[in-house]
């Protein structure tokens, strides 16, 4: 993207941070069915997802899962751009956070798993006006991006650890000082940073680093920011893992992984399946397929 083309949709998102959220969930729900109906590439891989996850997914919960991904995107601007008190006020109700203060409490340090799921870009905001957190970041490919991500997402009590050996460094020593580390466990990770493991019937490269650091920690938390009907706000849960996370590092991989899909049936409308979950990235084999 050309340097005019990137100060355009800068200033589309400034403009669009200026809009109420109501507004903007009203046109991500437009935005999320014109994808659906007009790019036939990313209508198949979002049926397949969501179909193989969710046997039963009739067209009334794609339509709404098609609507939920697409408040997702232009709600992007309000959440980053927006005044953070703002923000934090947009997230009306907040469970489990007593198991947070909990296993703080122990000085191990806390993993919080926060996957794709509803507006996960407002988690770390509420953490981090409450304890300071740190969490994974990987820099987006469009470099412009970069600026409004950063800007969105550090700062008060939210520190970035970059994608790199830097940055998992700074994550482990957080753990070690009794710290809060948040990660996206569904995030697919590059060449040598993960294993294949099962998802939804299916095989998927997933990161060991969330493995790694709940090994260390007092104890692992699932984060999730439900967006709420008729642009009310969020709910954030903060859910104790239904499966254990324990074992080797390939155990706590499929235990993470399970505990996703457990959150994902229970609010299968709000998992972005149009992400690539299933994708392999540069450098790394395929499993052979089980016969």
């Amino acid at each position: 993207m050309n340097d005019v083309a990137s100060c355009a949709v800068i200033l589309a998102f400034r403009l669009l941070a200026m809009l109420p959220l109501r507004g903007l969930h009203a046109v991500g729900a437009m935005t999320g069915r014109l994808m659906h109906r007009l790019s036939a590439r990313f209508r198949r891989e979002f049926d397949r997802n969501i179909k193989v996850a969710i046997p039963g997914a009739d067209a009334a919960l794609i339509r709404h899962a098609v609507e939920q991904s697409g408040r997702t995107i232009l709600e992007l601007p309000w959440l980053w751009l927006r005044p953070r008190r703002q923000v934090l006020k947009s997230v009306v109700e907040v469970s489990g956070w007593e198991y947070v203060e909990r296993l703080h409490a122990s000085g191990r340090g806390v993993v919080l798993l926060t996957p794709h799921m509803g507006a996960f870009e407002i988690a770390a905001r509420l953490i981090g006006s409450r304890l300071p957190i740190t969490v994974l970041y990987r820099a987006p490919r469009q470099r412009w991006l970069g600026p409004l991500m950063e800007r969105g997402r550090a700062g008060d009590g939210v520190s970035l650890a970059a994608a790199d050996g830097t940055g998992v460094r700074r994550l482990l020593r957080t753990i070690k000082d009794g710290g809060l580390v948040g990660i996206l466990p569904d995030q697919v990770p590059q060449n040598g940073e993960g294993v294949w493991a099962g998802f939804f019937g299916g095989q998927a490269y997933t990161m060991t680093l969330a493995a790694r650091l709940t090994s260390m920690a007092a104890g692992t938390l699932i984060v999730f920011a439900e967006r709420l009907p008729d642009a009310r706000g969020y709910h954030l849960h903060f859910i104790e893992p239904d499966v254990p996370i324990e074992g080797d590092t390939l155990q706590r991989v499929e235990a993470i992984n399970r505990n996703v899909e457990a959150l994902v049936r229970r609010w299968p409308a709000q998992y972005i399946w149009g992400y690539k979950r299933y994708k392999c990235p540069p450098g790394v084999q395929r499993p052979a397929p089980v016969e």
